[in-house]
């Protein structure tokens, strides 16, 4: 199956759905999966190898792209000029878009993407040379940079760029996926649902709460900000059960984490989420989830997600086109 936008004629997929960057979640099974789907999945140059994570999604991919994603607070230029000439796509997120980035990705033969909360921060994207951007609404899980909804955030950054825009924050089913699409994103970007996949790197723990959560268990705080390094801006959005429970400890820490090296521990409100090599209290930990949460109901394939909302979104995309046509 194939829907043909913007976005996948620019990037090379079959279907306009993009795996969002999600840390520990964001393994090279996660990745090869939503690719080899159709899809563009991501990795995250938060990993502890970075390169190993490229080397292992490209002999899975079998030539098909995927993408990976900088988070500004934990960004490190070296490893940018080390993968750039390697993956099809660099993405930023965090910061203000940064043309001396964009420019290193492009010299490498890369495209660039910058993740934005607003018409302004969009603008700066596309000023800096960014191929494409992504539009977060505040309905998203995770580090929250937009304030308002997603669809009007889509609508207002369509109307002032003229790059491929994918639609992030609560998108979850095909309904959602169908929505942004008619409404004029060329793709959605999907984070909930593929932390709750077989091929994430998430904790089970964390994979079983999501699939009990609705979308009203989750909450924007700034609870979760330990190693966070911008201090001006902290929202993310999480499972309220984690908070309360976190805040009902006193503990200084929480639990600890296999690495390079001894396990290290793991501070009360950190901000790292829990992969599958944390122990200790896992539901005290930064559980993110955004308000798509409610669509999830149990832990599948990432290539069963991909399947079910771009099958469902094409279905209803045919369905309204035919009621919209004129009778003969």
């Amino acid at each position: 199956m194939t829907i043909t936008t913007a976005f996948t004629e620019l990037i090379g997929c079959r279907l306009p759905i993009q795996q969002a960057g999600m840390g520990a979640a964001s393994t090279p099974e996660l990745a090869a999966a939503v690719s080899n789907a159709g899809g563009l999945g991501m990795l995250t140059a938060t990993s502890d190898d970075l390169s190993a994570d490229i080397d292992a999604t490209v002999r899975a991919v079998s030539g098909r792209p995927f993408g990976v994603n900088f988070l500004m607070p934990f960004f490190d230029r070296a490893l940018l000029d080390a993968v750039a000439p390697r993956v099809p796509l660099v993405e930023w997120y965090w910061s203000q878009p940064d043309p001396v980035l964009i420019n290193v990705a492009h010299d490498a033969g890369a495209l660039a993407a910058w993740q934005v909360g607003s018409v302004d921060e969009a603008l700066a994207a596309v000023d800096a040379g960014c191929d494409l951007i992504v539009a977060q609404g505040i309905e998203a899980g995770g580090h929250v940079r937009g304030t308002i909804g997603v669809l009007p955030l889509l609508d207002a950054v369509l109307d002032a760029v003229d790059v491929p825009v994918v639609a992030a924050g609560g998108i979850g089913t095909a309904r959602g996926l169908a929505a942004v699409l008619a409404a004029g994103a060329s793709a959605a970007r999907i984070g909930t649902r593929f932390v709750a996949t077989l091929e994430s790197g998430a904790h089970p723990t964390y994979k079983q709460a999501l699939v009990a959560a609705e979308a009203a268990d989750t909450v924007v705080t700034e609870t979760y900000s330990v190693w966070w390094s911008d201090a001006t801006h902290r929202a993310h959005r999480v499972l309220r059960s984690a908070v309360e429970a976190a805040e009902a400890l006193h503990d200084e820490f929480v639990g600890d984490v296999s690495g390079d090296g001894e396990p290290f521990p793991i501070p009360r409100f950190a901000v790292r989420p829990p992969n599958r090599g944390t122990r200790g209290r896992i539901d005290t930990m930064a559980l993110y989830a955004g308000q798509s949460v409610g669509a999830v109901r149990a832990i599948v394939p990432a290539a069963e997600v991909v399947r079910e909302l771009a099958e469902g979104a094409e279905t209803l995309l045919r369905g309204v086109e035919s009621a919209t046509k004129p009778s003969a």
